[in-house]
């Protein structure tokens, strides 16, 4: 296991019919189905997620709420408005500031910022439609994330994941 994990996750599919502002738009059907499936093959991979930095975006609150029900003990939880509707580079900063005590980190929240986080790590063009997710290891501090050479440990959305064998 490298020394740091993230995993970028992107809410599940919103429900656009209801005329909401962009940050109460709630999940649709098929995103209440789809997280669950996420968070299953995230806890049966054997990640051991110490903190969740949640967008307050209503999808992503609840995207994360339905992937951390998967888990036996529910992760530590930071919504934090600066994960909303940002770029690669603000996002960068906020992983690089995350807390040395935790290795494992999953960070909740939208595209484009988290594709465009994911593929300037990976070094790799990384897709993440909604229920998504990319995870990313290295070896150093969190605030070498960008910095430190990375590899894409995994990435996709069940039932199709892409991950090396454990």
């Amino acid at each position: 296991m490298p020394e740091r994990t993230l995993i970028l996750l992107r809410h599940a599919k919103s429900d656009w019919a209801g005329g909401q502002a962009d940050v109460d738009r709630p999940l649709a059907k098929r995103g209440v189905r789809q997280a669950p499936l996420t968070g299953a093959w995230l806890s049966h991979s054997g990640y051991r997620i110490d903190l969740a930095v949640v967008s307050p975006a209503e999808r992503a609150r609840a995207t994360w709420d339905l992937v951390a029900a998967e888990f036996e003990s529910t992760p530590p939880i930071r919504v934090d408005h600066a994960v909303h509707a940002t770029s690669a580079g603000e996002l960068q900063s906020i992983v690089r500031a995350l807390p040395g005590t935790a290795h494992t980190v999953v960070l909740v929240g939208h595209n484009p910022g988290l594709e465009d986080l994911a593929t300037a790590l990976a070094g790799t063009t990384v897709s993440l439609p909604t229920s998504a997710f990319a995870v990313i290891g290295w070896e150093g501090p969190w605030s070498s994330a960008g910095e430190s050479p990375a590899a894409l440990l995994a990435q996709g959305r069940p039932p199709r994941v892409n991950a090396p064998p454990r």
